[in-house]
């Protein structure tokens, strides 16, 4: 096991940061958990966890969150794992500018922040690992998903250039892509459909139907869905190992898409995804 390093998560209320936060906690490491609501924070403290409270959407949450942990840690992160993310469904013609914005607050914009707000801790203690939780859905577009979507594809963006502009600074940047995974994602998805989405007027309506239908199943909704676990395990590799992966995919599905997307005409390949 590998020396005892400090890690700050974002969005481990549940689903895979609260997975993560507990095998990392397991394995010697100090996890700074953080969430969005108060009541989260308390439970994460009772836990064990050193928890603070997190709003991406919140640039002041954001720098006081911050500068809390490196008051507790004598200034310094070892590491950042950007997992907080959620997902607004609908189709891309039915998304206000209000609704994707607020996809891209959380999943792009408060995790450039917070990102950017630790690179120069890591820089001034010659090292440091930034772990962002990706998606299947930042290799390839899936109908319905048109908010998500983008946003993981901008990450990907973000995340690719930062690694090369941070080469020969000690601090590596590692994606992990899962597909499905077990998580309350559908739950809160279903949430902002209703908020955010007019499904009763729409073009869209009879899939909207079938999707309504797909939130609010219990359990897993897709084949070779995985525990949370499954991406624990990745994200303790690209903590740990001295020599951590640019990208790791979890779940059968993100491996099959990764070679269609290199091997397959785009056409072909768009076939198949609207099949999905």
């Amino acid at each position: 096991m590998n020396p005892s390093k400090t890690i700050l998560i974002t969005g481990c209320s549940s689903g895979i940061g609260h997975a993560c936060a507990h095998a990392l906690k397991k394995r010697g490491h100090h996890v700074i958990a953080t969430a969005r609501n108060p009541a989260d924070v308390d439970r994460l403290a009772c836990e064990g966890f050193t928890s603070l409270k997190l709003d991406l959407a919140d640039s002041t949450s954001i720098r006081q969150a911050v500068n809390q942990a490196l008051e507790l840690t004598s200034g310094k992160i070892d590491a950042l794992f950007n997992n907080a993310a959620f997902g607004q469904p609908g189709a891309v013609e039915d998304l206000s500018r209000e609704a994707l914005r607020f996809q891209f607050e959380t999943n792009l914009f408060g995790t450039h922040e917070l990102t950017n707000l630790l690179i120069p801790v890591m820089r001034k203690q010659g090292y440091g690992r930034i772990i962002y939780n990706s998606s299947i859905l930042g290799l390839v577009a899936m109908k319905y998903r048109g908010a998500y979507n983008a946003s993981k594809f901008a990450l990907e963006g973000l995340a690719d250039t930062l690694r090369l502009e941070l080469h020969g600074s000690n601090i590596h940047i590692s994606l992990i892509e899962p597909g499905p995974i077990l998580s309350d994602f559908r739950k809160n998805a279903f949430i902002l459909y209703k908020k955010n989405i007019e499904s009763t007027h729409s073009f869209h309506k009879a899939s909207y139907n079938a999707i309504e239908i797909r939130l609010q199943k219990e359990g897993s909704a897709a084949p070779f869905t995985l525990p949370a676990q499954a991406v624990a395990e990745k994200v303790i590799h690209a903590l740990e190992s001295r020599q951590p992966r640019i990208r790791y995919y979890v779940t059968f599905p993100t491996y099959l898409f990764a070679v269609l997307k290199r091997v397959l005409p785009m056409s072909w390949l768009d076939g198949l995804l609207r099949k999905i």
